[in-house]
């Protein structure tokens, strides 16, 4: 062997690489970026494709993006979830035909109903209007109370007396109808109203009638006038309340017990 021989062999030697095996792998940065990038291609998939993610995770993902870039479990879970929940929104349609017809028809029962009420209310309205008392002198005194006695009556005072100037209208206590007018003795001109439950209200010693027999009067209605006619010493409004035709009660507590103070 020469010389030259020799010392090329040599050279060869030393040529030879002297680095471990390990050291042609990528560092550890190139590592984690290509973790990183990995990551992030497996979020774009999952974006593009929202029920890919919602399935099983591939286990060599979870471990690659636990070791090289920090993520955990939960992390990539909690994303995927959010991911599906706005996959799953389901446009607003219109309301079922047959839940429209529903709802239509229970408010036709309710504006029924309503509309019937409203008809009661009116009639009870009215029936409380007929029904209720008013004064039947304006701009009166009294002069003489029930259960009074005096040489006047034959008996006791069996009315309530108010005393006005001739010609002051004669109101209607409450609505009825008018059962009698004309002359009765003591009494003088006399008109009987009756009302609805029976009872009978005499309006007596009148110098004129507005009214006839079988005429309906409303509360307030102008029946006649005060007058001197009968048994008087001056002109009044001889009242008197017969629940019965041969019992008179006090005018006074009638008119009371109906809200209206004489």
């Amino acid at each position: 062997m020469s010389p030259a021989s020799a010392g090329k062999r040599k050279a060869s030697r030393r040529s030879a690489p002297s680095t471990p095996l390990f050291s042609r792998l990528p560092s550890v940065p190139v590592l984690i970026g290509v973790a990183a990038l990995s990551v992030s291609a497996g979020g774009a998939i999952s974006a593009a494709d929202p029920g890919q993610l919602t399935g099983d995770l591939d286990s060599n993902t979870v471990t690659a993006a636990s070791a090289f870039a920090g993520a955990t479990d939960a992390g990539l879970l909690s994303r995927g979830a959010t991911v599906s929940r706005a996959a799953r929104r389901t446009p607003v349609t219109a309301a079922d035909p047959e839940l429209v017809a529903e709802a239509e028809a229970r408010a036709r029962q309710r504006n029924t109903a309503l509309e019937a009420y409203a008809e009661k209310a009116a009639q009870q309205s009215i029936k409380l209007e007929k029904n209720q008392w008013v004064l039947p002198v304006d701009g009166y005194r009294i002069t003489a109370t029930f259960g009074m006695s005096s040489g006047l009556w034959s008996s006791s005072h069996t009315g309530l007396d108010f005393a006005a100037p001739s010609g002051t209208p004669i109101h209607a206590v409450a609505g009825g109808v008018v059962t009698s007018t004309g002359y009765d003795g003591a009494y003088g001109n006399k008109t009987v109203i009756t009302l609805e439950d029976g009872t009978e209200i005499w309006y007596c010693h009148q110098t004129s009638y507005l009214v006839n027999t079988g005429d309906s009067v409303a509360p307030g209605e102008v029946i006649g006038s005060i007058g001197s006619t009968g048994n008087v010493t001056g002109p009044h409004l001889h009242l008197e309340v017969r629940p019965d035709p041969d019992t008179p009660i006090d005018p006074y507590t009638a008119l009371v017990s109906h809200d209206v103070q004489p």
